[in-house]
């Protein structure tokens, strides 16, 4: 099984060359309803704090592989206590792998896994996700207080489905937000990311 699905991390990982997005270069805006609030949200509402992007897919094995450990969880409590605004996104195409129908669905993934996201976007039509070139699930964009990509890639370096490597990985999200808050150089400001296709 791990195997399986170590193969199919291996054919989900992209070359960030491929992506239009450049870090350095502003985030592209956007404007959508927060599943959680019922509230339209735009990217713009939030100058001045870094924000956190995460592509999200409940039924991803490596989705599933940080949220089963309460990784995914400690990380935006983390995050989101210092300030981070932290918004997830699905951009499952209905009749797709983790389509969300409707904004409850959401909502239960959420309370269900103990999820700490300051919001919860559906993006069906996938505008957020092409907009930024997300490839997987999850595939993280850290968005620095001006507004500015700042990180893009995976979430860490071990790129597989086996939540136990997660205690040995470097958190490369992380280490992003940490090195914005202390004003320092990202040292690792892009990676491939890796996971389950986004179901375009």
């Amino acid at each position: 099984m791990l195997r399986t699905i170590a193969t199919f991390a291996a054919t989900a990982l992209l070359s960030t060359a491929a992506l239009a997005l450049t870090v350095g270069s502003p985030a592209p805006a956007f404007t959508s309803a927060d599943t959680l609030s019922g509230k339209p949200i735009a990217l713009a509402d939030f100058k001045g704090k870094t924000v956190v992007l995460e592509w999200n897919n409940p039924d991803c094995p490596f989705v599933k592989k940080f949220y089963s450990v309460g990784a995914m969880q400690e990380l935006q409590k983390t995050a989101t206590a210092d300030g981070v605004v932290w918004i997830s996104i699905n951009s499952s195409a209905p009749g797709k792998e983790g389509f969300l129908k409707e904004p409850g669905q959401a909502k239960s993934f959420v309370a269900t896994q103990k999820a700490h996201p300051s919001y919860y976007l559906l993006d069906p039509a996938g505008t957020v996700g092409h907009a930024y070139g997300a490839k997987t699930t999850p595939h993280m964009f850290v968005i620095d207080a001006k507004g500015n990509l700042a990180y893009e890639g995976a979430i860490d370096n071990k790129p597989t489905a086996d939540s136990a490597d997660i205690a040995t990985a470097t958190n490369y999200v992380s280490e992003a937000l940490k090195a914005l808050k202390a004003g320092t150089p990202i040292k690792t400001a892009t990676s491939q990311p890796y996971g389950c296709f986004v179901k375009y």
